[in-house]
């Protein structure tokens, strides 16, 4: 397994967090925001970001996954649902990468049908060149190129999610 330089450091990704964190306060002023995790690669970056929003907030999380591998499986599998009712709420999803589309497509569509009074995403990276499915993302942290990258939660078989950066990773033959 080959790990390459740091495609973002810790300073960049702090920042962006502390920017998003701002942006979203400013639009939901006045108003009580239900965050919603989708785990397990944007741990990190969901604690960073609501530690930071300055809103009244409840938080939830869903565990999905769509990948085997640096491979896109295509079935996208609920492990966890949400806790919390969401009729009638402001929901922000926070999710590590929008690549395909496909996960936050889904995720988006089976939430709509739930009756929220609005649904946001938040993506730290967005990786555009990839996606198969148009998925609205409201804010965006980082676009990035279509490479595998690992750290700040990402993994490559549930390996290298603790690196406080994010690299681009590549598996040795």
């Amino acid at each position: 397994m080959v790990i390459g330089k740091p495609l973002l450091t810790v300073e960049q990704i702090q920042e962006k967090v502390k920017e998003l964190a701002a942006e979203i306060s400013r639009d939901y002023k006045g108003k009580e925001l239900l965050t919603v995790g989708i785990l397990r690669g944007s741990f990190m970056f969901f604690s960073d970001i609501v530690k930071s929003i300055q809103v009244p907030m409840n938080i939830d999380f869903l565990i999905v996954s769509s990948y085997i591998k640096t491979k896109n499986k295509g079935k996208i599998e609920i492990h966890a649902d949400l806790r919390e009712d969401i009729k009638g709420r402001h929901v922000l999803l926070i999710e590590d990468i929008a690549d395909t589309g496909l996960s936050l497509s889904h995720i988006r569509n089976m939430l709509l049908k739930r009756s929220p009074a609005s649904l946001k995403i938040c993506a730290l990276l967005n990786k555009k060149e990839r996606r198969k499915v148009d998925v609205p993302l409201d804010y965006i942290g980082f676009e990035i190129p279509d490479k595998y990258v690992v750290g700040y939660g990402l993994d490559y078989e549930n390996k290298f999610r603790n690196l406080p950066h994010i690299v681009t990773f590549k598996k040795s033959t």
